[in-house]
């Protein structure tokens, strides 16, 4: 976990005429770990991976991988990292093998060594059975397994995964984490973008929550947690009259509630708390730690004010 970082990130923006995709982003992956991206859809998280990937140039900054600059070395930074994106990189009409030996030959790999190679990832990705099978009659599980086999034929140090998961049913879902685990504990570094709450807390070392363009918080999941949403007491049965006068009443406060689905969501530290209990005893309502549900659609809420 010393040393340099496998990638860095330094004031990168990114602007589509007058659209600001990413506003000046900062943030480091050390090796054997993983940074969870998290933010609601037109956050910026694709367009850093791309960036990073080569595939987009930065308005303005600065990103390197393994010390390659992503601009000016990026043939450098494709001999090291692989991408597994939203969709699969695979020809439907060749088999498993077929896609995999085809991918070791892209990479300018002797054909012997191409076929030991996918041989090698059909067996780590269970994939044996089915490996002489068109990849078209594959299940979407099956198919995610065999598109992040392929990202890992040239032995990458950094994996960029763009969503792996989306689409994928819980088994295969928990199959393709398992397989991040395996890359973090080979000691790539590993940058994961997701909508999904309970992948970005279950895999990642340290979040980074985009919105809008920018870091909104990065850390430890929990702590993040703590930092944009925090502990807060649900008002259960938040459409009655009572709950409105609640409502008003930690307004008048200076407390800032805010309506989260059916229930209304009031800051554990909000002014008046205390008083709160007393006024309105007979009032249902939990006290709740954060979770990464709430902290999503908190960013949500700001996002659309």
């Amino acid at each position: 976990m010393t040393g340099d970082p496998a990638v860095l990130v330094e004031g990168i923006a990114k602007s589509f005429g007058s659209v600001e995709a990413l506003r000046g982003i900062d943030f480091t992956v050390a090796p054997g770990t993983v940074l969870g991206m998290l933010g609601p859809n037109g956050a910026g998280k694709t367009t850093a991976v791309r960036i990073l990937t080569t595939l987009l140039r930065p308005s303005a900054g600065h990103a390197s991988v393994l010390g390659h600059d992503v601009v000016r070395e990026a043939a450098a930074v494709r001999e090291v990292i692989g991408l597994a994106g939203q969709a699969t990189a695979l020809v439907d009409e060749l088999t498993g093998r077929e896609n995999l030996e085809m991918i070791g030959r892209l990479h300018h790999l002797h054909k012997a060594d191409a076929r030991a190679r996918a041989r090698e990832l059909l067996t780590q990705f269970d994939l044996d059975d089915a490996a002489d099978r068109a990849a078209k009659t594959y299940s979407g599980g099956m198919r995610r397994r065999l598109d992040l086999a392929g990202s890992l034929v040239a032995r990458p140090r950094v994996m960029f995964l763009d969503e792996p998961t989306t689409g994928l049913d819980p088994h295969a879902r928990v199959a393709v984490w398992e397989l991040i685990h395996g890359l973090r504990a080979e000691g790539l570094a590993v940058v994961l973008t997701t909508h999904y709450m309970d992948e970005a807390e279950r895999l990642s070392d340290r979040l980074q929550v985009l919105q809008a363009g920018r870091v909104r918080a990065m850390g430890m999941p929990r702590a993040v947690l703590g930092d944009v949403v925090g502990e807060h007491v649900v008002l259960l049965g938040a459409q009655s009259s009572q709950a409105s006068q609640v409502i008003e009443w930690f307004r008048n406060h200076g407390a800032k509630p805010a309506q989260v689905l059916s229930h209304w969501h009031i800051p554990l530290d909000a002014p008046g708390l205390a008083a709160f209990v007393a006024a309105f005893p007979d009032l249902e309502y939990e006290v709740r730690p954060p979770t990464l549900d709430d902290l999503f659609l908190a960013l949500a809420h700001e996002t659309m004010r």
